[in-house]
């Protein structure tokens, strides 16, 4: 199986960080320090590709799943540690950039392969998000504010 996680930022939500199947790709590769209620914490974004979601350097039907964890925010100061954890999207150009970086997933899935998707509604909901996709996923969690959703690739 070859899975791309296309915004992996730290891999926070990856239990191996290293997972030989995977290819871990970021628009960033650096290190970064905030302060987190009076703590100096460290974020190491260090992927095995550095490429922008919007643009994926792969050929077409390359995976058999791909993980899409964009950024959320679009209203945050560019030194808060969210931005720098997790990232920030123009709050001008959110939905073109977040339809094309969904039709580059889909563009890089094997027919009939997955897409996982995350996304938390604190700022931009995800029927929103779903309206630009102009596609409503398979299954996923509909209680939190943090959502995990699948797609297939019915190509």
């Amino acid at each position: 199986m070859k899975i791309l996680d296309v915004c992996c930022g730290s891999k926070m939500f990856w239990y191996d960080k290293h997972e030989p199947n995977t290819t871990y790709m970021d628009i960033r590769d650096e290190v970064l320090a905030y302060t987190d209620r009076d703590v100096v914490r460290e974020v190491k974004i260090n992927p095995d590709l550095v490429a922008d979601f919007r643009n994926i350097p792969f050929a077409d039907d390359s995976f058999d799943l791909v993980v899409f964890d964009p950024p959320h925010l679009i209203h945050a100061g560019s030194n808060s540690w969210l931005v720098k954890k997790y990232g920030k999207l123009n709050k001008d150009t959110w939905k073109q950039d977040l339809k094309q970086g969904f039709d580059e997933c889909m563009r890089v899935l094997k027919p009939n392969g997955v897409l996982l998707f995350k996304w938390n509604e604190d700022q931009i909901k995800i029927k929103d998000v779903f309206e630009v996709f102009e596609q409503k996923p398979i299954l996923g969690d509909k209680r939190s504010k943090t959502r995990w959703s699948v797609f297939v690739n019915g190509k």
